[in-house]
């Protein structure tokens, strides 16, 4: 895990306990035992679990549940699949069109569905909310669900995990966010004040989407030129 580390056996349980509510270490165990789970071993032989290892358990728990399927068809579908998320969700295009359709975005989602709709694991999902990145919610029942409106950040932060950006490391942005909020907020208020007196939104919403893009023109400037004042030569 490049933003947390490795996991020990209690904290994975912990971790993913929300959505399988019967997951206990003796069950991790044993599907260690039959073969499905490869963990790191410390010197004193304590069990340490990769983000890998977490994804890969989580897909046995989906496939256990929702799709009923033998732990012998699991492995086999899992040693075959390039990841665990793969073997959940089926094709990922297809995933990525439902995640950005409409009525999946407008509305709430049991995290347990995350997989599913996104190609992304509950456990990543979880660690988003940890570090403030999203928010979710609670149903009546007790359910922790998941805006979707956040798929579309939830998807960016899990395409950076592949240049080792973690979620640890995307507390920075959410306290730049929360500071910046503030100047939004305070120049956009005669635009909020506009579109309360007139039941229009539109040109608050325009407002905001410019400023958005010009903000950020300015910070993707800031940072090339950082970076690349420090990036090797080309010998050219």
């Amino acid at each position: 895990m490049p933003d947390s580390g490795y996991l020990t056996i209690g904290k994975v349980v912990k971790r993913l306990q929300p959505s399988y509510p019967d997951l206990s270490v003796s069950k991790v165990r044993f599907l260690e035992d039959e073969g499905l789970l490869n963990p790191t071993r410390t010197p004193g032989g304590y069990r340490l679990y990769s983000a890998r290892d977490v994804e890969r358990l989580e897909a046995i728990l989906f496939l256990q549940k929702n799709r009923f399927m033998p732990l012998s068809v699991i492995r086999e579908e899992l040693d075959r699949a390039e990841s665990p998320l793969e073997v959940m969700n089926g094709h990922p295009q297809e995933t990525e069109e439902l995640a950005d359709d409409p009525e999946i975005v407008e509305k709430l989602h049991p995290i347990e569905r995350i997989p599913e709709l996104t190609g992304i694991s509950v456990a990543f999902v979880r660690q988003l909310a940890e570090v403030g990145a999203i928010s979710l919610r609670r149903s009546p029942h007790g359910r922790d669900l998941v805006d979707g409106h956040d798929f579309k950040l939830i998807r960016a932060a899990d395409q950076l995990r592949r240049y080792g950006i973690g979620t640890k490391n995307l507390r920075q942005y959410v306290m730049a966010a929360n500071r910046e909020s503030g100047m939004f907020a305070q120049a956009l208020a005669v635009y909020a004040k506009k579109a309360e007196a007139e039941g229009d939104r539109r040109q608050f919403d325009e407002a905001l989407d410019q400023m958005l893009a010009l903000t950020n023109a300015i910070r993707d400037c800031l940072i090339r030129s950082i970076v690349e004042e420090n990036a090797p030569r080309s010998s050219e």
